[in-house]
């Protein structure tokens, strides 16, 4: 599959893993080894014009179905003491959060308002979403919540892909 070929079936493919229309154009800046988005990264505002604080979107099912389990389990609790008792992982996620605004800041036209707000997944301390900060790695972010999520979560080995001719394969199986 070519390159090209990739965008003219992105935003089908995407909008089939998450299993609803997109609400902005978005670009896939991660993929799969079967060749399917991983991550997008979404502009500062919707379609609508609604501010949206979220850079990088996990569109990958069996990712958001880990992460998801990894939440459930106490996830973001855990991660979120390490980061009270850690100073160092304490300081590196407070700058992660600092380089995720700004980066989504710089594309925010001046004197919008309201403006998109907040840090990885739009929240002003702490860890809100574990989703976001995998995603944020997966896009080359320095994160440290998002790099141990990585190694809970990878490989991502599906023998199948997810998608297919723009609906849910039916012989994809999400791997545990």
């Amino acid at each position: 599959m070519t390159r090209s070929d990739h965008t003219s079936d992105d935003r089908q493919v995407i909008e089939t893993q998450i299993g609803r229309p997109l609400r902005a154009d978005s670009t896939p800046v991660s993929r799969c080894h079967l060749g399917l988005p991983v991550v997008v990264r979404v502009p500062p505002f919707l379609d609508d014009g609604t501010p949206f604080p979220t850079v990088y979107w996990l569109t990958c099912p069996l990712a958001v179905g880990r992460i998801a389990r990894l939440e459930g389990s106490g996830g973001i609790r855990r991660l979120e003491q390490k980061a009270e008792a850690d100073a160092g992982f304490g300081l590196a996620l407070a700058e992660a959060g600092a380089a995720y605004q700004a980066e989504r800041d710089a594309l925010v036209p001046p004197g919008a308002s309201p403006a998109p707000s907040g840090g990885i997944g739009g929240t002003r301390a702490g860890i809100k979403c574990l989703h976001a900060h995998y995603a944020h790695t997966r896009a080359g972010g320095e994160n440290p919540v998002g790099h141990l999520v990585q190694d809970w979560v990878e490989p991502l080995d599906c023998v199948v892909p997810c998608v297919v001719g723009g609906e849910m394969n039916p012989d994809w199986v999400p791997a545990p």
